[in-house]
């Protein structure tokens, strides 16, 4: 037998080695920036287009490097962050394992800039994959740029699988926030299609916190502090008012790298216990620093997934510390047992003592009671006599013998819902609210149970695809516009949808360097927290478009019809009950909610029947 097990082509093995790097343009961000920062860079610039597909280009202001190490850096397994296997257990750099260049350059068109600071001249350096087009010295200044351009180039069937511009500019500005998060000493500027999206100066923690996600976020901020012998902890969690039912605001750094832990994220949860609803998750930025030799980063080729050697100390500690900020900053509610001397009486009414109130009453009175003389006639005028008071019952069984006979009653006609021939029609109107949550009505074949959550949430849903499809949304104007902050990341989302929103009734300015000017809302909209619900709408389509699966306008229509719908507990007059059931009948879907969940269900009289058996 012949031998078949031959070794791949160097062009081959990094074609498969970037499957593992590289699986989406905001890989290559990644892994682009954390060379920069092990480069010891001050300032950091992202420049993108068209999500990355077309280019992404990181230049930094760092060491830079020799002729030598530039085209040496290309070539697998080529790192200068490590020298023996016993490196891998004391890392202190973010890239360590030299396949980061090899395998972009395997899959895109890559042109790198360098240049040492003792240089007069600079590297040029063109590879094309895995091909060393070019190399040539050249004017450059001190620092590294890499461009990558035409990502996937000569993968195609990895390149159909990428989302659409938006979806993978989300995936990189969600990578670019925390490399930029982690390091607050570094100065960082994002370029998209020519436009800045960030200015990111050197700052502290905190201020970086702020640039990155908007000023509404400093007063929401609670300082965490704890240092022990296993580890510490610094950084801040966001109050429990402020807590939201989608996730986006929770980091974890452990030695200044982004980290993904749900064990640690526990607990957190379990610090916030009994603060916050079960459904909400609060925000926090938590800092861990650790020794380098008790935790593995080398268990996921994205070194976001950890292992550290004491995960349950962590795990206490952590907690802890939470809780303590929590206290320290009168976040947690506290019982007070201290006086409180604005309850006590006042100083000329503290020596006296109870008095008995008088009562003045006429102890020989009697209504029954007939008196002759001016007295007793006076009374008697004051009230009726309660003689005759059975003649107001004569004649009443007559009557109701004669309308009750045949066991028939006649009631005026009402309006059926629905056809004869539906399965669901409603033969009497009447409605019942059942514990504030359901709405009970009876239909031909039994009963009919409708969810009000869901059974709203469906309304407003084809409501606001309708709106949004013939551009005739209903706006209630506001006497005084609302002037609300937002980042400069969430005013790039909110430009993206502001068609659909003013389609659907919204009505807002931009105002240069400034608030975001609310001059008009939708009418299901006026009486709720207009703040709360545009935070609702940009978490919901960043959510969506990282999943690419519905357009915008569904995204959108599906996030507010949440946002709006009546809530289970509140009580519904019964008109309002009817009004909700003719409107889900009327949609095109009244089965399922937006959300794909079961709007009403049916309970026939047979199943009624067998209850009773």
């Amino acid at each position: 037998m012949a031998d078949i097990i031959r070794l791949l082509p160097d062009h081959v093995a990094n074609q498969i080695a970037a499957g593992e790097v590289v699986q989406r343009p905001a890989s290559v961000v990644k892994e682009l920036i954390e060379n920069a920062i092990d480069a010891k860079a001050s300032i950091i610039k992202l420049i993108v287009k068209d999500g990355g597909k077309s280019l992404i280009q990181v230049v930094d202001d760092g060491m830079g490097m020799s002729a030598t190490d530039a085209r040496l850096s290309f070539e697998r397994h080529a790192t200068s962050k490590i020298t023996d296997a016993q490196d891998l257990f004391n890392l202190n750099t973010k890239g360590f394992r030299g396949e980061a260049l090899a395998s972009i350059a395997a899959i895109a068109h890559v042109d790198m800039q360098t240049r040492t600071e003792n240089q007069e001249l600079g590297t040029q350096l063109r590879i094309e994959g895995s091909k060393v087009v070019m190399q040539e010295p050249t004017v450059a200044p001190k620092g590294t740029s890499v461009a990558v351009k035409n990502l996937f180039f000569n993968i195609p069937a990895r390149r159909n699988f990428l989302k659409s511009n938006q979806v993978e500019l989300r995936h990189i500005t969600d990578e670019f926030h925390r490399v930029a998060l982690a390091h607050p000493n570094i100065g960082f500027h994002f370029f998209n299609n020519g436009f800045e999206l960030f200015n990111l100066p050197k700052t502290n923690l905190r201020q970086r916190i702020v640039h990155v996600f908007g000023s509404k976020m400093n007063e929401r901020l609670v300082p965490v502090e704890e240092e022990t012998q296993v580890a510490k902890i610094s950084g801040f969690i966001c109050k429990p008012e402020f807590a939201k039912k989608s996730r986006g605001s929770q980091f974890f750094f452990a030695n200044d790298r982004f980290i993904k832990s749900p064990y640690l994220h526990h607990a957190v949860m379990a610090a916030f216990e009994g603060l916050i609803k079960p459904d909400t998750v609060p925000g926090y930025f938590l800092y861990l620093q650790v020794a380098a030799n008790s935790i593995d980063i080398n268990i996921h080729p994205t070194k976001t997934e950890v292992k550290f050697d004491d995960e349950n100390t962590l795990y206490a500690i952590l907690r802890s510390a939470v809780k303590h900020a929590l206290g320290q900053f009168n976040v947690a509610p506290a019982l007070d047992f201290e006086r409180d001397p604005n309850l006590d009486p006042p100083y000329a009414y503290q020596r006296k003592g109870a008095v008995m109130p008088k009562v003045t009453f006429d102890a020989d009175f009697n209504p029954f009671e007939e008196k002759s003389g001016p007295e007793g006639v006076r009374r008697a005028s004051q009230r009726t006599s309660a003689k005759g008071w059975e003649n107001l019952y004569t004649g009443l069984e007559t009557i109701a013998s004669h309308e009750f006979q045949g066991n028939s009653v006649e009631t005026a006609p009402t309006e059926k819902l629905f056809d004869d021939t539906d399965e669901t029609v409603l033969h009497d109107v009447s409605t019942f609210q059942l514990r504030r949550k359901y709405i009970v009505t009876t239909i031909k074949s039994g009963l009919l149970v409708i969810d009000q959550n869901r059974a709203h949430q469906r309304v407003l849903f084809e409501q606001f695809l309708r709106e949004m499809t013939i551009d005739e949304g209903l706006s209630q104007q506001l006497l005084f516009p609302l002037e609300l902050n937002f980042s400069s990341e969430e005013l790039r989302l909110l430009k993206e949808i502001e068609e659909n929103l003013r389609s659907m009734g919204f009505s807002f300015t931009y105002r240069a360097n400034g608030p975001l000017s609310v001059e008009g809302v939708p009418l299901s909209a006026e009486r709720g927290d207009i703040q709360q619900l545009l935070d609702e709408l940009i978490a919901g389509y960043r959510e969506g478009i990282s999943h690419g699966e519905l357009s915008p306008a569904e995204i959108l229509a599906r996030t507010l019809s949440k946002a709006l719908a009546v809530k289970n507990g509140e009580a519904l007059a019964a008109e309002s009950q009817l009004a909700l059931v003719n409107g889900l009948f009327s949609c095109k879907e009244p089965m399922l909610s937006p959300f794909q969940k079961m709007t009403y269900i049916t309970i026939s009289e047979s199943d009624i029947d067998k209850k009773f058996r």
